[in-house]
């Protein structure tokens, strides 16, 4: 099965994450060089990291720490109206037969609570090259061969390459806008997101991007969320990039957190918060991604935000917060991992809802009790 889909990402065809090691490797418990076309190694007890030089011949190496990797050769040159020539990354979850120490998946999207992940790069000049975070789901839970659905996410494009399809419009998810493209390789469909300029680290629930890609009718509740990985598509050179830190969690069960401590109260009426409220709607529904900063100079040890939503808006999932709706009025309080905020510091969480009539914004918010600005 490997050389004909290797001969259609020759072609163009496949996207970078869509062949991947088949062949378990070792614990990297000191730093490791890997240069075997799938090689790969465990790190973290929970990760794995792949070689993956799945579109040339040619020689190319990473470094494997303790917390990610960096390319350290690369000599494969791809057409930059073609595929790229490679994939080194860092993944949990299963693919190709090769999963995780530990993973829970897959599962399905409806049985996921959320999935909190961050992700720090280091760029370098002179190559061409995308960064890129895969996400990939299937309507059955696969762990070997191609999947049917894989997210994009480009927090980094150096040269004259693009996504593959076209552009359907923006999105803004995560607290960023991002270009959305459309399209599939011939084996996947994909849905990427584009950052405009480079980000170098980013911390975000990919719920949040699995749910925009519900909202398009791409999947449904019903799919598994196989993999997600971090990397780079190298189509020239790309010597010195590396993935600083990564780390990815995926929640099941239920949503109701643990009770949280005592939350420190901000007088009524004093602004100790700021609300941004990002939306992205459509005919009949929209997402929302709301940004919580504590403005105060005393730490909030658990937080609950209310407000009212318009007429005709009615939330149909969540997620980074617990949200009910009564009428009207939105009560959205934090889980176990995001309570605490220290002066100055920021969380984010998000849903989807239904809409009927006219879309609007909620006009105010309080934080445990206290007014907020918006943001």
């Amino acid at each position: 099965m490997k050389r004909p889909l290797r001969a259609l990402a020759a072609a163009g065809l496949l996207a970078a994450g869509a062949i991947v090691a088949v062949a378990l490797g070792g614990t990297a418990s000191a730093d490791t060089q890997i240069c075997d076309q799938y090689g790969s190694t465990t790190i973290g007890g929970k990760y794995v990291v792949q070689n993956n030089r799945w579109g040339t011949s040619a020689q190319q190496c990473i470094n494997v720490t303790s917390t990610g990797f960096s390319i350290t050769r690369q000599d494969g040159v791809g057409s930059t109206s073609g595929a790229p020539v490679s994939y080194p990354s860092i993944f949990v979850g299963c693919h190709y037969t090769n999963c995780s120490p530990g993973t829970n998946l897959p599962v399905q999207v409806k049985n996921i609570s959320s999935a909190p992940g961050s992700i720090s790069y280091n760029y370098v000049s002179g190559a061409i090259y995308d960064a890129a975070y895969d996400i990939w789901l299937d309507p059955s839970p696969k762990k070997d061969g191609v999947n049917q659905m894989e997210i994009m996410i480009w927090l980094n494009r150096q040269g004259p390459i693009q996504p593959i399809g076209s552009p359907v419009g923006n999105a803004s998810i995560a607290g960023r806008t991002w270009e959305v493209w459309r399209g599939s390789n011939g084996s996947n469909n994909v849905i990427s997101y584009v950052a405009p300029s480079a980000v170098g680290s980013m911390s975000f629930d990919a719920m949040a991007f699995i749910n925009d890609t519900k909202n398009r009718g791409a999947i449904t509740s019903d799919w598994y969320l196989t993999s997600i990985q971090a990397g780079f598509e190298p189509w020239q050179g790309g010597v010195g990039l590396a993935v600083n830190s990564f780390s990815q969690s995926v929640n099941t069960g239920g949503t109701t957190p643990t009770t949280p401590p005592p939350a420190t109260t901000p007088p009524p009426g004093n602004a100790a918060c700021s609300v941004k409220y990002t939306t992205n709607v459509w005919n009949n529904g929209f997402t929302a991604d709301v940004t919580i900063t504590n403005t105060g100079s005393s730490t909030v040890n658990g937080w609950t935000l209310n407000y009212n939503l318009p007429s005709g808006q009615t939330i149909t999932g969540s997620w980074n917060a617990t949200v009910t709706q009564s009428g009207s009025a939105v009560t959205a309080r934090n889980l176990s991992y995001n309570g605490t905020l220290a002066p100055g510091a920021s969380t984010s969480f998000g849903y989807q809802a239904t809409l009927n009539g006219a879309f609007s914004t909620p006009s105010s918010f309080t934080l445990n009790g206290a007014t907020c600005a918006r943001a």
